[in-house]
């Protein structure tokens, strides 16, 4: 039993040493293709067959890695206080969400661009987009009078997408504080149209001036 619990903490040990090691990888290089398993095996001082053992694959490391940083965020969302939490009204709650989402990936730029991109795939099929999307959805639905929440979530959460972020940021050099306002103001104007959609007729039609 003793060496079983020893083994166990060896294994947490090295897997908490890959990730660091991965984190720091991706932190200096310039492109997220640059890092391999055997740079991040090398960094962590472990075998490449430990590395595949823990994580299965490039993208399995990606995921875990991805998903050890949004942890804070995960929690909060799912039983912290406003403006995240489930107690938040809905109107305040969709763009607190989508902030705290771009803010993440602001902060973890060459990460979210690797994990968005070495998906083999559509990208709306990753996990990590369907419990976002599943969430969202969820929120809008509380939302009166907001058509089609599902596509909604989709064209607000594309928004945020780690290539728009890396374009927006990495190569036009938009400033941090005017992405979150961009983000923000397209977040109200989309919510907005909910307010259209769901007024009774007539009260947001023109005003004709007074005669």
């Amino acid at each position: 039993m003793p060496e079983r619990r020893s083994s166990r903490k060896d294994a947490i040990r090295s897997r908490e040493a890959v990730l660091a090691a991965a984190d720091a990888l991706f932190a200096r290089r310039e492109s997220p293709e640059d890092v391999t398993m055997a740079d991040v095996a090398a960094a962590a001082g472990v075998g490449k067959g430990t590395l595949f053992r823990a994580f299965g694959d490039r993208a399995g490391l990606l995921r875990a890695l991805y998903e050890a940083r949004l942890e804070p965020i995960r929690q909060a969302v799912e039983t912290g206080p406003q403006p995240l939490g489930p107690a938040t009204p809905p109107r305040e709650r969709v763009p607190a969400l989508l902030d705290a989402l771009l803010c993440f990936k602001l902060d973890n730029r060459r990460l979210a661009l690797a994990l968005e991109e070495g998906g083999g795939g559509s990208p709306y099929r990753a996990e990590h987009y369907e419990r976002w999307h599943t969430l969202l959805r969820s929120v809008l639905e509380q939302i009166p009078g907001l058509p089609d929440s599902a596509f909604t979530a989709h064209a607000l959460l594309a928004a945020t997408r780690a290539d728009l972020v890396e374009h927006l940021v990495g190569e036009v050099r938009v400033p941090r504080d005017r992405v979150r306002a961009q983000l923000a103001s397209f977040v109200t104007g989309v919510l907005a149209s909910g307010r259209l959609h769901g007024s009774p007729a007539g009260e947001v039609a023109e005003k004709k001036p007074s005669s």
